[in-house]
């Protein structure tokens, strides 16, 4: 059995397919303030041949007031459907660093039906490192139809979650660094409580992946048991907006646990609200 994940691809091998029909790259590169890196930018100043943009923000629900929501499936449909994308194509999808924004991207093809979606291990960064190519030009792909099958039981809404919450029904895996987890870190949003939800347990997006590709699969295995996740039981991962909440989520589907789903409005809902739950302070130990 190989020990690296059946949902990443590697830059030789995505290179090799360049310009296979069925082929679709996307760049979902998504950057928070403090990265300093402007993603529509580096996108126009050279990115992998064929590859369309796809911007978080922009194929996103916009009636709730937070970000980067899950569209409806009707909606997700048309816009990638515009981008000559079908649910039967084979989907790679990149970020900057590498296992970032890269894995929302392929969690939501899959949530809306689409069946062979993969990560670029290494994103952008390690391509240009190196040397392959590139283009400015972006393509104008000729409209096709992506037909949705949504998996709402993979996302989690506000009231799910605090029943979760509440009844302890399934495990809460958060993203977020140990810091900003503990409360000890403030918030990148303003108007953020700091800390967690009660029961949930730290799983730092950054564990993951070393030098922009996902570490083994016993590694991940590992990062996760040493965290207090249960194998046998469900999770909900969380983030600070639903971004690297996918990340625990690849990793979970890289081996093979199924039983999960993420909270979509994260801790940018749960934090800026007055009547959630709240604690601060480090993990509880292991029991």
């Amino acid at each position: 059995m190989s020990e690296t994940s059946r949902f990443v691809v590697s830059s030789e091998w995505l290179q090799g397919e360049l310009g296979s029909p069925d082929l679709k790259i996307l760049d979902s590169s998504f950057y928070l303030p403090a990265q300093n890196r402007d993603a529509d930018a580096e996108y126009a100043a050279g990115h992998i041949p064929g590859a369309l943009r796809f911007d978080h923000d922009k194929v996103a629900d916009h009636s709730t007031g937070l970000p980067h929501m899950v569209p409806s499936p009707e909606v997700f449909a048309e816009t990638v459907g515009k981008m000559g994308i079908r649910e039967t194509d084979r989907i790679v999808i990149y970020d900057g660093p590498g296992i970032f924004s890269a894995p929302r991207g392929w969690w939501l093809f899959r949530i809306m039906g689409a069946k062979e979606v993969f990560v670029l291990d290494g994103g952008l960064d390690g391509w240009k490192a190196e040397g392959r190519p590139l283009e400015t030009a972006v393509p104008s792909p000729e409209p096709a139809v992506f037909t949705a099958d949504f998996r709402v039981d993979k996302v989690i809404d506000f009231q799910t979650m605090l029943s979760i919450v509440s009844d302890g029904s399934r495990q809460i895996a958060d993203a977020r660094s140990a810091g900003r987890f503990a409360g000890s870190e403030p918030e990148p949003r303003a108007g953020m409580r700091s800390g967690h939800m009660p029961g949930a347990v730290s799983l730092p997006s950054g564990t993951f992946s070393a030098n922009g590709k996902l570490r083994s699969l016993p590694e991940l295995r590992k990062a996760i048991e040493d965290a207090g996740i249960d194998f046998g039981q469900p999770v909900v991962t969380s983030c600070g907006s639903g971004i690297t909440a996918a990340i625990i989520t690849l990793a979970l589907e890289s081996l093979g646990h199924e039983d999960n789903a993420l909270y979509d409005g994260s801790w940018t809902e749960w934090g800026s609200r007055q009547d959630t739950p709240i604690v601060t302070g480090p993990p509880a130990p292991k029991a």
